[in-house]
């Protein structure tokens, strides 16, 4: 098993602003940290205009830093949103981090939504063709001493790109998914899995199994295959179980809560959650009594009291998550909390179905920095041992 950290970028909000200078610096911390315990990444996420959610426009920028102050773990562009950008450009950055890192770079792709796609003038229906037409090119910019193009999106005469990445013949090549369909796209063009919406080992079982098959038959769109399957999940480990499971929870409920820019005109989000988190757990159902109906076969939790209208399924679903408790996410390892023989056990979980790295989300604006670092140092001293070979361990490697 691998790990590594995933970066929105965010940090608590002190009179409704965020001191980006302070976060960044934060952030460039948490990383060098993250390079000395041994994790084996760092990602970065690409967004643009969601104020107060995610402060990373620019993810190569910082990229480009941490190549000059890590030294072993493998830097992620988790993930260049491939619509927004010729390919010609994202192949230069990619090449010239990978240039600076001496070949450690990771390189995710992914589409991204409605609002920002909007916000930067690529229309939502063209994004997936886009995608398709740049993640074709990008390996052949690379492998390519004259790269020369004509499709419906972009035209390239013959031309020389420079650099080319360190790596031969190109970096690991990731695509960013959230449903089954994603999974089995990347399966066929060869590359990996990051999967960015969190849900369950006893949900993710069969679509990884299925993943791994799948990819046997790949034609890849770069060089090699990239045979990997990665969970994003919300961590923090601490020294108290009961207090760190919470502080997790909280993260990631407010990770995901209404007034954010991925959820606010997308209710139906939370139907989706609800189910990858496993539903309402038969254990709470009756504590749940006032609060539940049936609608096709489904039970939905109903919250009338909360002023919420009891005949809105996705309404119904977002008051069903508030109402979760700590221990039943971490119990079935909808987030990775707790003390270190928690997490220790939240990660077997997706150990034994077959996932190859969880990317953890610590940074949040609910965990301040010092926190990060303390449950960085915890799971090194405790949880990272577990998941090493002795020499490994030693070293820093990965398994």
């Amino acid at each position: 098993m691998k790990f590594g950290l995933l970066f929105e970028t965010q940090r608590p909000y002190q009179d409704n602003q965020v001191d980006e200078n302070r976060l960044y610096k934060e952030t460039l911390q948490q990383c060098v940290l993250a390079d000395e315990i041994g994790l084996d990444s760092v990602w970065f996420v690409e967004h643009h205009f969601l104020t107060g959610f995610s402060a990373s426009p620019c993810p190569e920028v910082l990229l480009g830093a941490l190549s000059q102050i890590t030294k072993n773990i493998r830097i992620g562009f988790g993930v260049s949103i491939l619509p927004y950008h010729h390919p010609v450009r994202v192949a230069e950055r990619v090449a010239m981090v990978d240039q600076l890192t001496d070949g450690r770079v990771e390189f995710g792709t992914g589409r991204s939504n409605a609002y920002e796609q909007t916000g930067l003038g690529v229309d939502p229906r063209d994004t997936r063709e886009m995608w398709e037409e740049s993640i074709t090119m990008i390996p052949q910019i690379w492998q390519s001493e004259e790269f020369s193009w004509e499709g419906k999106f972009w035209n390239v005469p013959p031309r020389r790109v420079l650099p080319k990445p360190f790596q031969k013949p190109h970096p690991p090549i990731w695509l960013a998914c959230t449903q089954p369909s994603s999974y089995e796209l990347a399966a066929e063009k060869g590359i990996g899995v990051l999967l960015s919406a969190a849900a369950i080992p006893e949900i993710l079982e069969e679509h990884v199994k299925a993943y791994h098959e799948n990819i046997k038959k790949a034609k890849p769109v770069g060089a090699f295959v990239n045979e990997q399957f990665s969970v994003n999940i919300h961590a923090y480990c601490g020294e108290d179980n009961a207090q760190a499971r919470e502080l997790c929870a909280q993260s990631m409920k407010t990770f995901y809560g209404p007034d954010k820019p991925y959820t606010r005109d997308r209710i139906e989000i939370y139907e989706e959650l609800l189910k990858s988190w496993g539903g309402v757990p038969d254990h709470l159902k009756s504590s749940f009594a006032r609060w539940i109906k049936q609608s096709d076969g489904e039970t939905q939790a109903v919250a009338a009291e909360q002023g919420i209208n009891i005949d809105s399924g996705p309404a119904a679903a977002r008051a069903a998550i508030g109402m979760l408790d700590a221990d039943t996410l971490c119990d079935r390892g909808a987030i990775l909390g707790g003390d270190p023989d928690s997490c220790i056990k939240i990660i077997k979980m997706f150990e034994d179905i077959g996932v190859d790295q969880l990317t953890m989300l610590m940074q949040t604006e609910t965990v301040p920095h010092e926190q990060v670092i303390k449950s960085l140092e915890l799971f090194a001293k405790h949880v990272l041992p577990a998941f090493r070979k002795p020499e490994a361990a030693k070293t820093g490697a990965a398994t």
